[in-house]
Parts: structure tokens; C-alpha cells; sequence
């Protein structure tokens, strides 16, 4: 890394369903009302926001319908499936997931926990950093891989309640910039292009509830290519001996970038998931970047 920088990893990789994700989907459930959890809960994802909602319904005893895009992470369906969940493929992106998702929560009369648009799902993100502050009270500055900013808007509430000097900072991939360019000229988006492996982050809108506190909060935000997010994925295996998915890595990518300006600071990031799929791992772990 270079440059001074002394770097902590909060490994979210090693909670329950290998993701920060099991926070949001315990808040979302506990903050359910009995009338709510007796219709039960829907929702659209891309692997990990579905498989902390199953994992947490089931341990409360609530129904859940996952809806993901058509040819999603085949090992974060068959764990949605595991915890007893009904799993959907339907669309074709994210972004056409989420507009079927709300079709069969009227039809169905099920609650929705949107992965980022739900004040629970960001107030259980909140939990990782207010435990990585405890954990890491020397910590100057954070880096966080963004997709719908749950994780970073989480961050940044606990940073300005026990930690406000504490700096934090967002990276995206190249091929999904809607959060990125919209932070840096204030327009919202709604479906932009969207390609990348770091499904975690294959985001392609901005969102009413993370939108302002991004662009008022976030010390910087920066975009690294998918060749950097392999390389971090090949990295951390062999300094940490864990294996990251694209969006866990992502951090360690964007801290690369932001090396120069965080000289001689104590840095974490976050490895926010660690479910990458069996073929892809070979493919990055061999020196390729996935398509």
C-alpha cells in the first residue's frame, strides 16, 4: 500500500450468510410489526441483501420472497433457498427486478424491505461501523464499497454520533458509476448501464433515502476498474487467506486510489462479502477479471 498508511480489514465475510447484509436484514425483520410479519416480506437483490432477509426471517419464523435478476449468483440462490425462502428470477438487471419485486408485493400483500430505500436495512448497516470504532477507535479514515449506500450512509450516522473527525470515503466500479456521477454533480439517476462482476455493487440508480446524505457526507469517491477489484480479491487471499466477492475487495481497491491523500493515516475497510461463486473465484484467483 505504501505511503504510511497502516490498514485495518473488518471481515463482515465472516458473519451468518458471509455478508454485512445479515445486519440489514435483522433490523428490517425485528422492526417489523406482527400485522407485517404474519403477511410476510419481499424484496429485490442481487445475492446478499436477499440472503440476510432469509436468514433473518427464518429465525423469526417470517416469510420471505426473494426476487433476483435472471442468471444471478447461483450459490447466493440455492443459500436464499436454504434458510426457506421463495426465490424468483425475473428481469433482467437489478434495476428490472426491483419493478417486478413491487408487482408481487401488491399482489401478494407483502411488505417490502428495499435493500436501500428502508430505514432499518441502513440503521442495521450502522451496527458494522459503530462495532468497528470499538474495535479500531485509532481509525482516521474508512473506505467503503458503494452500491445503494446503506453501508456508507450507516457509517457516516455512527461516525458524526461517537466519531466525528472520522473521515468517510466510497468507491464504485467503472462499469456502474450512477452513485459516483451523481455525487459529483448532484443529478439523480435511474437505470443507467450497469457492468460489472462486483454484483454487490451493480447498481444503476441513486436512492431518495442515501442520495443527500452521500453528497453531504462523503469525504471522496472515487471508481476503480474491475481489473483493480480482481487484484484486490487476489490480494486479500494472500495476505488475509479469506476470500472476498467483488464488492468485498472494492474497498481495497479504492484505497489504492486514495493512497496519496490518506499518507500516514490508520485506514479501514471493509470486506463486506465473501460470496463469490465457485467459477469466478478460479477465474480471478487465476489472474483473470471476470465479464
Amino acid at each position: 500500500m505504501g505511503h504510511g498508511i497502516r490498514v485495518h480489514v473488518k471481515h463482515e465475510n465472516h458473519l451468518p450468510t458471509g455478508s454485512f447484509k445479515v445486519r440489514n436484514g435483522t433490523a428490517s425483520i425485528t422492526a417489523l410489526t406482527s400485522e407485517q410479519a404474519e403477511r410476510g416480506v419481499i424484496a429485490a437483490t442481487t445475492g446478499n441483501h436477499g440472503l440476510g432477509l432469509a436468514w433473518a426471517g427464518a429465525a423469526r419464523g417470517v416469510s420471505v420472497t426473494i426476487c433476483v435478476p435472471k442468471g444471478n449468483n447461483p450459490e447466493k440462490n440455492a443459500g436464499i433457498r436454504s434458510f426457506g425462502a421463495t426465490l424468483i428470477e425475473v428481469g433482467d438487471r437489478y434495476d428490472d427486478t426491483v419493478v417486478a419485486c413491487r408487482a408481487i408485493a401488491e399482489q401478494e400483500q407483502r411488505t417490502i424491505v428495499h435493500s436501500t430505500n428502508h430505514r432499518p436495512v441502513v440503521a442495521g448497516a450502522g451496527t458494522m461501523m459503530a462495532e468497528f470504532c470499538e474495535q479500531a477507535p485509532e481509525l482516521a479514515a474508512v473506505v467503503i464499497a458503494l452500491g445503494g449506500g446503506s453501508q456508507a450512509v450507516g457509517a457516516m450516522a455512527v461516525a458524526g454520533a461517537v466519531k466525528p473527525d472520522l473521515q468517510i470515503f466510497a468507491v464504485q466500479s467503472q462499469g456502474a458509476t450512477a452513485q459516483h456521477d451523481a455525487w459529483r454533480d448532484g443529478m439523480p439517476r435511474a437505470g443507467e448501464p450497469v457492468q460489472t462482476f462486483a454484483e454487490g455493487i451493480a447498481t444503476g440508480s441513486t436512492y431518495e433515502l442515501t442520495f443527500e446524505a452521500l453528497r453531504g457526507g462523503l469525504a471522496d469517491f472515487v471508481l476503480a476498474s474491475d481489473d483493480m477489484i480482481a487484484q484486490g480479491v487476489r490480494d486479500l487471499w494472500s495476505i488475509t487467506h479469506n476470500l472476498a466477492e467483488g464488492s468485498g475487495a472494492t474497498g481495497l481497491a479504492g484505497l489504492r486510489l486514495l493512497a496519496p491523500q490518506l499518507a500516514g493515516k490508520t485506514v479501514g475497510i471493509v470486506m463486506c462479502g465473501g460470496n463469490l461463486d465457485a467459477a469466478r473465484a478460479v477465474e480471478v484467483l487465476s489472474g483473470g477479471t471476470p465479464t
